[in-house]
């Protein structure tokens, strides 16, 4: 009689793949990593640099000369317009260069590793944030010591809504980025997003004087206030109540934009 033999099969489960460990929502060492590298590429750009820096200069340097035989109108817009220029070309190169890193590859890449989009996006507001200091003061400082630009406050808080103009430019430029499929269209949300606001912020007339509508449209408006902040800077030789409203406005919205740019980052364009 032939014995019956019973084989047993063991079967070998695999080992789950480890899983990556979820970033936390936000860390100093991955933030300022991702402002370092984004300062490195710009480096290789100096075109970019050069529109960041030298543009908003050169048009507050043409302005003053258009008024030449009218000083005082350059005094009563020129501190408006250096706060808006900075923030219309922080809005174009930063919303370009964030797609542009989009349909490269690179977002993919980057949101591959343990960064999180928070920290991607603080990293990008701390470059751009670091050029728009340079780019601000150097608009303030040859406006109110070369061009004669005359105002009754501060310097310092002149540039303090000036940096805050251009902070809120870079976080809507992040923010419209994550909509756009192309470079042509980061461009074409200049006109949805800056016209707008530069139409209704008080620049070409008194908000107060327009339509009603229009008047309770340009109060949610950011750019309203920018403009406002810079007209208590040239009216008043003191820190008012109003100015102080004005700057957490502007810099209220600049943080909201950027948090909603964290909530909107895609990895790459479909």
């Amino acid at each position: 009689m032939t014995p019956t033999t019973t084989s047993t099969s063991t079967t070998t489960t695999a080992p789950a793949p480890a899983r990556t460990p979820r970033p936390r929502a936000l860390s100093a060492s991955r933030t300022t990593a991702t402002a370092a590298r984004v300062l490195r590429q710009l480096t290789h750009d100096p075109r970019t640099i050069a529109l960041l820096i030298l543009i908003p200069c050169v048009m507050l340097l043409l302005l003053r000369y258009v008024f030449d035989g009218s000083p005082r109108t350059f005094d009563s817009i020129g501190a408006s317009l250096l706060g808006i220029f900075p923030l219309i070309t922080m809005f174009l190169v930063t919303s370009i260069a964030t797609l542009r890193e989009r349909t490269s590859g690179t977002l993919e890449r980057l949101l591959a590793m343990p960064l999180g989009k928070g920290d991607l996006i603080a990293g990008y507001a701390l470059a751009f944030g670091t050029l728009a200091i340079i780019q601000s003061a150097l608009a303030t400082g040859l406006a109110l010591w070369f061009l004669g630009l005359d105002v009754t406050g501060s310097p310092w808080l002149l540039l303090l809504v000036a940096l805050l103009d251009a902070l809120l430019g870079t976080a809507l430029g992040l923010f419209v980025s994550a909509f756009a499929a192309s470079e042509f269209q980061a461009v074409q949300f200049m006109p949805a997003v800056i016209f707008p606001q530069l139409l209704l912020c008080g620049l070409f007339t008194p908000r107060d004087d327009m339509h009603p509508a229009l008047e309770a449209l340009s109060d949610v408006l950011p750019m309203s206030y920018a403009v406002d902040g810079m007209n208590e800077v040239l009216r008043h030789t003191d820190m008012t109540a109003t100015f102080v409203r004005d700057v957490l406005i502007v810099a209220g919205c600049a943080l909201l934009v950027l948090t909603l740019g964290a909530a909107t980052l895609r990895r790459r364009t479909t």
